[in-house]
């Protein structure tokens, strides 16, 4: 994909080089982190809210001229077909406007007062600050809208922010950046950066830096928490296993759609799409089943193509890996109702399995990838159980039409989030987002963000005049 100097960017559906941009080197990685730490340092040079508004409408207002052409670029660079890419590209307008519409929510509060004799004659209040220099590394999936939720949230708090999308998927992060510079963002406070992940490593872990955003691996992501700076917060939003319990009385033609949508949106590349459903017995094989030949049904290929519903996984050793895990659960017993094979180098079939292994790969990690496992089961509690064996909680969900069930599901499921009779990949950007235990730390959601990139400071006032 690249060597020391440059990052060559591929179409993930047909290997094609799209552009070439350059790597930046120790000294440049230096440079944008000596700017933003400049800015924040000198408070006179921080930008007041009316500004930060202005210049957000006018981000809005720009992007809104180039759908199409973010569109095209974020389905080119990322695989998620064209129309699920535009329905990302609204998103991502519709959040630079939460942000923005945020921004004088971000206040403090009037703390009491006078009501021991050691408070008496004081008057006291906070007000949020931004937090400082915030560092984002962002993932592949959403390769705009999840920089709207790293990178504009920081600018509407106030902070000077440097981002580093994926390798795979850097040129949305280049059309934004084009946006900010023509909205009249000043210069250095929002700053992009292509370098190596050692490179990335130092960044991050910067002193100067006070918040780290990182969307990724597990793997990566507690690794660069273990390294952060004394006094540096961060959010993590890691992968999860999206269990959903299904009783024998959930309404059937209403769930099937929102079950295969949420299992098969962006050939299952979501941290929080439909992996594992737990079905009760009597339904599980009929449920399962008619998933299949709704599976069978959608068009799997270019991304560019308005008719296409599932695109390419973002690398052809992603297409090896789900094979070999299909086949491993295959070969141990689950029972296959449709797909289980790679239609070409870089797109594998939707895919269907029925009671596989419990310590099957499918069953025991994460899948991104076009797979969705069913399960059958006779005790919900066991079910519940199941589900939460997991190290993975991100977002789950339960369909039944009994209310005393769907709230018990609700509270026993171990996730941040759960949706009744509704699909694990459900998410509004105005709610709160992000994973726990394993699957992260702290909370995404643009209100819940910029909230996390400020800090309170009390300012108790003391006068004789005062009661």
């Amino acid at each position: 994909m690249s060597n020391q100097q440059q990052l060559e960017v591929f179409s993930p559906y047909d290997r094609s080089l799209i552009e070439t941009l350059p790597f930046m080197d120790e000294g440049q990685i230096e440079n944008a982190l000596s700017t933003a730490y400049t800015l924040f340092s000198d408070q006179s040079k921080w930008l007041p809210a009316h500004k930060r508004i202005a210049i957000l409408e006018k981000v809005r207002d720009i992007m809104e001229g180039k759908v199409e052409a973010l569109t095209k670029s974020a389905a080119g660079e990322g695989g998620k077909p064209y129309k699920d890419s535009k329905v990302e590209v609204l998103r991502a307008i519709n959040g630079v406007k939460i942000a923005t519409e945020e921004i004088p929510q971000l206040m403090g509060e009037q703390i009491p007062m006078g009501i021991t004799e050691s408070s008496v004659n004081r008057l006291a209040f906070t007000m949020r600050e931004p937090i400082g220099v915030v560092v984002s590394i962002s993932a592949f999936n959403h390769p705009l809208n999840l920089l709207i939720h790293q990178t504009i949230t920081a600018f509407a708090a106030g902070c000077p922010v440097i981002i580093k999308p994926a390798g795979t998927t850097p040129l949305s992060c280049k059309a934004l950046m084009e946006i900010l510079e023509e909205a009249g963002v000043p210069e250095g406070w929002v700053q992009m950066v292509l370098c190596s992940n050692e490179l990335a490593e130092k960044l991050a872990t910067d002193k100067r830096v006070n918040y780290l955003s990182f969307i990724g691996s597990e793997r990566v992501g507690w690794y660069l928490k273990s390294k952060l700076a004394p006094g540096t917060r961060c959010a993590l939003e890691h992968g999860g296993t999206a269990p959903v319990i299904v009783e024998a009385d959930a309404d059937h033609e209403d769930m099937l759609p929102l079950l295969v949508k949420g299992g098969f949106y962006h050939a299952g590349q979501v941290c929080v799409s439909v992996q594992k459903v737990y079905a009760h017995k009597d339904i599980a094989k009929k449920l399962a089943t008619d998933m299949a030949e709704e599976a069978k049904k959608l068009k799997v290929g270019d991304p560019l193509k308005e008719d296409t519903e599932v695109g390419p996984l973002i690398r052809p050793e992603e297409v090896d890996r789900v094979e070999e895990w299909v086949k491993e659960a295959v070969d141990a017993g689950a029972e296959l109702l449709c797909g289980g094979k790679r239609i070409s180098d870089t797109c594998y079939a939707p895919t269907v399995l029925f009671n596989p292994p419990e310590d099957a790969k499918v069953s025991t990690q994460e899948i991104f990838g076009p797979v969705v496992c069913v399960y059958a089961y006779e005790d919900r509690e066991k079910a519940i159980k199941q589900a939460n064996r997991l190290e993975y909680h991100f977002q789950a969900a339960v369909f039944t039409k009994d209310i005393d069930v769907a709230l018990d599901t609700v509270r026993k499921l171990n996730a941040t989030a759960v949706m009744v009779n509704d699909q694990t990949a459900f998410r509004v950007d105005w709610m709160p987002f992000g994973g726990r235990d394993a699957s992260g730390e702290g909370l995404g959601g643009i209100p819940y963000s910029m909230h996390e990139m400020t800090r309170e400071k009390l300012m108790v006032f003391r006068s004789k005049l005062l009661p």
